[in-house]
Formats: structure tokens, C-alpha cells, sequence
């Protein structure tokens, strides 16, 4: 199948490009790690203006989705500039309420993630202990199994705080244990089924951010070949590093198709072979970039590690290259 994005999408996705570019992303980053949300939140307020979260919430509760491949265009910047802070998670929150078929918590939480108000993250079952930037996030939503040996379906709950903030591998995605009981919002088989939903748009959205920071490790490299010297000529001009880039180069280039192809299926294999070819290839990026730039590609102070100390917490994240391939090949 031959895909390509429309002229609007785009020209979307240059648009978010243009804004991001502009905001100083690095330095938002950087505060964000330190544990001060404060310019990583006006940033989501401009991220809501632009429209980036109402594209996973339906029209009726104030959105203008679901729009899954603008959102993979949408997540793909949001990856190249590293923007911080619980983003697939507050989309798959969003998923998660709008496949309920409750409009109870649909109305309570969904138009406020539309705007930008809402900063959502969750955990599913099977998906490990913590969640994402829960003391930055206004609201942390958990799916358990219900209470009882053999009683189908399970429960959503609004946890009532969170436990300390552990250390990650990328500063900038602070890692929490939420705190048990909280709120029950719904139950049953029907919370069972959105979670599920709901883990495929956290998947998707988190292969659309490692493709991006894949990208943006390639930018740097290339920029950086072309400028470090050896033996008195630039280092882009050797051989091996030309092969070395070109195969990072087409390793993103392959997983691009796959991740619009997934986001117009939304099928669970589908969405789990653009994980694993995104996340992948983002992580070979990472390798080529760190080996490229020497020495000084280990230094917390360029803003590279930014980019680096990303690529193997967003492979792993929502489903690891194992889990992935698994759901590819089951069996």
C-alpha cells in the first residue's frame, strides 16, 4: 500500500513543527526533570490551542475526533522537539472514557482534555506498577481487576494521590506508584474492553513519539558529521559513516508507512509492528548518534541527551519489542 499524508495534514504537522520550534522545547524539558511543570504546562495549554488533544476526543464532549493518524502526525513533533509530560497517556485516557459508553465520566473529564485543562495519566492492567508524571498530572486514572475470584470485567478508579517520584532511565519521565482505593467511576466487562482500546492508542501514540525522536537524533547527527573534522575533512564524508546514517535513515523511513497504515486500522497487530519498527529504529538512531558524536554525545549539558536518554524508555513503554513482536506473531 502506497500512503501519503493530505495537504492539511501536512501542513499540520509543519504548523506544530513552526510552534515548537519557536518554544525553547529543551529548556522545558530540563524543568520538567527538575520537577517544575510550570513551562511544560503552558506548552500543553499551546498544544490544546492547536488542537493537538481534542483529536482523540469525540465531538460530542468538545473534541474533533477521533482522528488517529493526525494524531500520529501530531505525536511524531511532539517527539522531535521532546516535549515532556504524560502525552499517550492522557490520549489513551481519553480513548479509554470515550470507548465506556458512560457519560457520566466521558462529561467529567473529557471536554477538560480537549482544552488542555485535563493532564490525564493511567495505568492498565499488565502494564506495570507505575504510572507517568503523576505529580504533574491532574488527574491518575487506574484500571484493576474488580475484587473477587472469578468476578469478570474490572473497575476504573480516580487514585487518590501517588507515591514518590523514582528515578528513569529519561529524567524527564518521572515514574510514580499510585496510591491504592481512589474513586470507582465505572465497572464491569465494558471498562475491561476500553481498557484495551485504550492500550492501542497509548501504543500507537508512543511509536509516533519515538519515530520523531528518532528523527530528531538523525537531524542532530547529520548536522554534526558535517561539522566535526578528522584527518582534515569533516566526518560526513567518510564511508562508513554515510552507510551508517543511510541504514538509520531508512530503518525511520520504514517504520513512517507503518504508522500511518496503523493508524488508519487501529489493529492490534498492525498498531504492534509500527511500535516495534519505530521503536527500534529510534534506538538504532540513539546507538549512530552517541557513537557518531564521540565523547561529548555523553555530556548531560548537550542538549542531545535530551533525545538519547529517550529512545529506550519509548521502545519499552506500552509494550516492549517482545510483547510487540508477540502480538504480531501470536503463538
Amino acid at each position: 500500500m502506497r500512503f501519503l499524508l493530505t495537504d492539511e495534514q501536512q501542513a499540520f504537522g509543519r504548523s506544530l513543527d513552526a510552534m515548537l520550534s519557536a518554544a525553547d522545547t529543551a529548556a522545558v524539558a530540563r524543568a520538567w526533570a527538575a520537577g517544575d511543570p510550570a513551562p511544560g504546562r503552558a506548552l500543553w495549554s499551546r498544544l490544546a490551542g492547536a488542537g493537538v488533544f481534542a483529536l482523540a476526543v469525540p465531538e460530542a464532549y468538545e473534541g474533533v475526533g477521533p482522528l488517529p493518524v493526525e494524531l500520529t502526525v501530531a505525536f511524531v513533533e511532539l517527539g522531535r522537539h521532546a516535549v515532556p509530560g504524560p502525552l499517550a497517556e492522557t490520549v489513551a485516557a481519553a480513548a479509554l472514557l470515550a470507548e465506556l459508553g458512560e457519560p457520566g465520566p466521558a462529561k467529567r473529564f473529557l471536554p477538560g482534555i480537549a482544552a488542555g485543562e485535563v493532564t490525564a495519566t493511567l495505568r492498565l492492567p499488565g502494564a506495570g506498577p507505575y504510572v507517568l508524571d503523576a505529580d504533574a498530572a491532574t488527574c491518575v486514572l487506574v484500571v484493576e481487576p474488580q475484587d473477587g475470584a472469578g468476578v469478570p470485567g474490572a473497575r476504573l478508579c480516580v487514585a487518590p494521590g501517588h507515591g514518590p517520584v523514582r528515578a528513569s532511565a529519561d529524567p524527564a519521565r518521572r515514574l510514580a506508584v499510585p496510591d491504592a482505593g481512589g474513586e470507582v467511576i465505572a465497572a464491569g466487562e465494558a471498562v475491561a474492553t476500553a481498557a484495551r482500546r485504550a492500550a492501542q492508542w497509548a501504543r500507537l501514540a508512543t511509536a509516533a513519539q519515538s519515530l520523531g525522536t528518532g528523527l530528531a537524533l538523525l537531524e542532530r547527527t547529520v548536522a554534526y558529521a558535517k561539522q566535526r573534522t578528522q584527518f582534515g575533512a569533516a566526518i560526513g564524508s567518510f564511508q562508513a559513516v554515510k552507510h551508517r546514517l543511510a541504514d538509520t535513515l531508512i530503518a525511520l523511513e520504514f517504520a513512517r508507512p507503518l504508522l500511518h497504515g496503523a493508524a488508519l486500522s487501529l489493529a492490534p497487530a498492525e498498531v504492534a509492528a509500527a511500535k516495534v519498527a519505530a521503536g527500534e529504529a529510534a534506538y538504532a538512531a540513539a546507538r549512530t548518534a552517541l557513537q557518531l558524536h564521540g565523547a561529548v554525545g555523553y555530556t548531560e549539558e548537550l542538549d542531545l541527551s535530551l533525545w538519547l536518554r529517550k529512545a529506550r524508555p519509548l521502545r519499552d513503554a506500552w509494550g516492549t519489542p517482545a510483547q510487540c513482536r508477540a502480538a504480531v506473531l501470536p503463538g
